[in-house]
């Protein structure tokens, strides 16, 4: 039922199509986020034209409100929602950290007060894993302790422990075969633990591994080398996530490290805020530069947006506080992203992922490419074995 096959590689980057019970989906890809049932401001429809293939929705906001009783009853997340294809839902675990003073942790799992009601609320391993099943997505995730950055290293060390604890409770409660549970690899920036939780993780041989923990704070000269440490040392034929990660360079740094999955609310959020991305770096569309220009945002670029509107009208509408230059934005910024890693997987089966990357790398950071980028990619270029392990 659910089936991962690589099928180009070049140097750790690869393409690979992962089958699961509503469809098949080409990695690398990038998965928008739908929080609460819904995508911001992007109807299905508009999902499907821009081809997002898998979408995420998120276990905590959906278990307060509506409740997983109600998405069951229209036949889990795909009637709810209108969105045909694939979903993956996140187990709660970010959201325990994030909540901060209004939780608390303990083994059996996290109490906190709704953000909704004020109402507390238990969440457990075992509760995480109802939710996800009654939700009906595609792909689940284990209920882990996602720390926060920073954290003393005696504190990651005993949550990443808990993390395999609870994914052993995740597996025990997990009945539904249409869905893939995948396992969460946690260590935060050291390379020492991470190898401490792929050694307790990978022996449960999950149908995918997720690389958590990161873009919490830390910075990306931080965050890259536990990324690049922690996806060599995954299994070469399961899928390989990258959580809450979705800037452009993020993709194509974690692409050239071997990342499969990505997501994150940063392009819907960016256009909230006026902003579209492109390969020359992040336009602010309430500057004075596009107020005149007659060109679409992006040439390049095949979505509604682009296809029927200028710089100059998109401007407009964001500082006349118009509905529709968020939803405009929002949905540009998502195609975006999607044909970023179609280019990645394209130069990839080329076998010119390198070149590419550093080409656009040039481009999108304006001739200074960071130290971090950069030995992201040279790291890309070396197989496994040749980095010593």
């Amino acid at each position: 039922m659910f089936e991962f096959q690589v099928q180009h590689r070049d140097g750790r980057a690869r393409v690979g199509r992962f089958h699961t019970p509503r469809g098949t989906v080409s990695t690398p890809m990038f998965m928008p986020v739908g929080t609460q049932g819904t995508v911001k401001g992007i109807s299905p429809q508009e999902l499907q034209d821009i081809q997002s293939q898998m979408i995420l929705a998120n276990t905590y906001h959906l278990m307060l409100r509506p409740g997983e009783a109600l998405v069951e009853a229209h036949g889990g997340l795909p009637g709810f929602t209108a969105y045909p294809g694939p979903f993956l839902t996140d187990s709660g675990g970010f959201q325990v950290m994030s909540l901060g003073h209004m939780r608390k942790i303990t083994e059996a799992g996290v109490t906190f007060k709704s953000h909704v009601d004020g109402r507390l609320v238990d969440l457990s391993p075992e509760r995480s894993i109802e939710v996800q099943q009654a939700l009906g997505a595609d792909v689940i995730m284990a209920f882990d302790e996602c720390p926060p950055f920073p954290a003393e290293r005696d504190y990651i060390e005993r949550s990443l422990e808990r993390t395999v604890r609870w994914l052993e409770r995740c597996l025990v409660v997990k009945s539904r075969s249409e869905q893939a549970l995948f396992a969460i690899v946690q260590g935060g920036i050291h390379l020492d633990l991470r190898q401490r939780s792929l050694e307790l993780t990978l022996p449960f041989e999950t149908p995918g591994f997720a690389i958590g923990g990161l873009a919490v704070g830390e910075s990306k000269a931080e965050m890259y080398p536990a990324v690049a440490f922690t996806a060599e040392h995954l299994p070469e034929e399961r899928p390989r996530y990258l959580m809450g990660v979705g800037h452009p360079e993020d993709l194509v740094a974690g692409i050239a490290l071997g990342v499969d999955m990505f997501d994150c609310v940063y392009p819907t959020r960016t256009g909230r805020f006026g902003y579209a991305l492109t390969d020359d770096g992040r336009l602010n569309m309430n500057s004075s530069a596009p107020r005149t220009e007659l060109g679409p945002l992006d040439p390049e670029c095949d979505c509604y947006a682009c296809a029927h509107y200028s710089r100059a009208y998109l401007s407009h509408l964001v500082r006349a506080e118009e509905m529709l230059a968020p939803r405009m934005l929002s949905l540009h910024n998502l195609r975006y992203l999607h044909r970023l890693v179609e280019r990645a997987r394209r130069a990839i089966k080329a076998g010119t992922l390198h070149e590419w990357a550093t080409s656009w790398g040039r481009r999108y950071f304006k001739g200074n490419i960071p130290d971090w980028f950069a030995q992201a990619l040279d790291t890309g270029t070396r197989a496994p074995e040749e980095s010593g392990s």
